[in-house]
């Protein structure tokens, strides 16, 4: 397990970007993936963007292909998602998590640690 605390949501326009972090406590991430959710009013919890941490290979969600980016610092033990050309539908709690597994798990179920999530709201 891996404790981590998300920042860097707001209020933001069509168009607009926003940088989240998620900072992992108590260890660092090496050795696991890195995994991004939302969770939109009304909707189930979906998976956005995953990292791993030792490779640098990323996956993302369709919708998120080409707008956003998952990266990571070392020196800073945080992963990033940089959200570009944000659109209302973007609007969700957003929440970081990790996994030993080197593999792409979709399902937020396969996870048992979550940060405190960021709120991120896109106006039209």
């Amino acid at each position: 397990q891996v404790q981590v605390v998300e920042s860097g949501g707001g209020l933001v326009q069509t168009g607009g970007s926003l940088r989240l972090s998620c900072v992992a406590s108590g260890r660092t991430f090496s050795g696991y993936s890195v995994v991004w959710f939302r969770l939109a009013p009304g909707k189930e919890r979906e998976f956005v963007a995953h990292i791993n941490w030792d490779s640098g290979r990323t996956y993302y969600v369709d919708s998120a292909k080409g707008r956003f980016v998952i990266s990571r610092d070392s020196a800073k033990n945080t992963v990033y998602l940089q959200m570009n050309s944000l659109k209302p539908d973007d609007t969700a709690v957003y929440y970081c998590t990790a996994s030993t597994s080197t593999l792409v798990i979709r399902t937020p179920g396969a996870y048992q640690y979550w940060g405190q999530g960021t709120q991120v709201t896109v106006s039209s």
